[in-house]
């Protein structure tokens, strides 16, 4: 039965119209104005923060992370150290032990591409090959999929990427942005068609402060949401 629902959803749902993504945009910038980021240009650093983040608050990531610079303040440190030494430092974050050899893994990876001198780590070279090679190339290392490679790419880049976490998916599913229930992989792709060139860090900050702030997983506050006009997911929790 589930299937024939998931069935019948994939064929109900229909790509939005660009007059009414540019709508939504727009209300979204009134409410929460216009995200302005600078791409930072450290691909690795992005790198780590993202999967430091993984099942955890941005504070506990920002206090492993800073934990695991103070103590190994270049990344072939953090390669070459001891897997319980980068543990230990990252530990506030959760999940450590996991998370640990994680990094230290994706460190390794990138220190075997042979774009790179020899034992050294870098991926300034991203921005300098073809966008769906460089996505490819970092979906490929250890543990790390599209939500991951889309922030290295858009926040260190500025390349045509848009992050899709669980806020972002909720949010664009409500509103029939997304496909509701779609794989992420099929998200990411469907965020990437109706994003225009240059709106990437706007929509994806903006859809996730929304999902942050009033369009929660269990009981979003429609009643206060400035979308709810254009929302056709309301009726089910009003």
């Amino acid at each position: 039965m589930g299937g024939v629902k998931a069935a019948t959803r994939r064929e109900a749902w229909r790509p939005p119209a660009r007059a009414r993504v540019l709508r939504i945009r727009e209300r979204l910038r009134e409410v929460y104005g216009l995200p302005l980021m600078a791409p930072h240009g450290h691909p690795i650093a992005e790198l780590i923060l993202t999967v430091l983040s993984q099942s955890t608050n941005d504070r506990n990531r920002d206090v492993a992370y800073l934990r695991l610079r103070a103590r190994m303040p270049a990344w072939e440190h953090v390669r070459d150290a001891p897997v319980e030494e980068v543990e230990e430092a990252i530990r506030p974050g959760g999940i450590s032990k996991v998370k640990s050899a994680r990094i230290q893994a994706i460190l390794a990876a990138i220190t075997a591409d042979p774009r790179d001198p020899p034992h050294e780590l870098s991926l300034d070279w991203l921005p300098r090959v073809p966008l769906e090679e460089a996505r490819a190339y970092l979906v490929a290392l250890p543990g790390v999929g599209r939500k991951t490679a889309a922030c290295v790419l858009l926040f260190s880049y500025g390349l045509h990427d848009v992050p899709v976490d669980t806020h972002v998916s909720r949010v664009g599913g409500r509103l029939h942005l997304l496909r509701e229930g779609a794989p992420f992989e099929e998200l990411h792709d469907q965020m990437l068609a109706l994003t225009p060139p240059g709106g990437e860090l706007e929509l994806h900050v903006n859809l996730l402060r929304h999902g942050r702030r009033t369009c929660h997983a269990r009981r979003p506050q429609c009643t206060d949401c400035a979308l709810a006009r254009m929302c056709p997911s309301r009726r089910l929790f009003v």
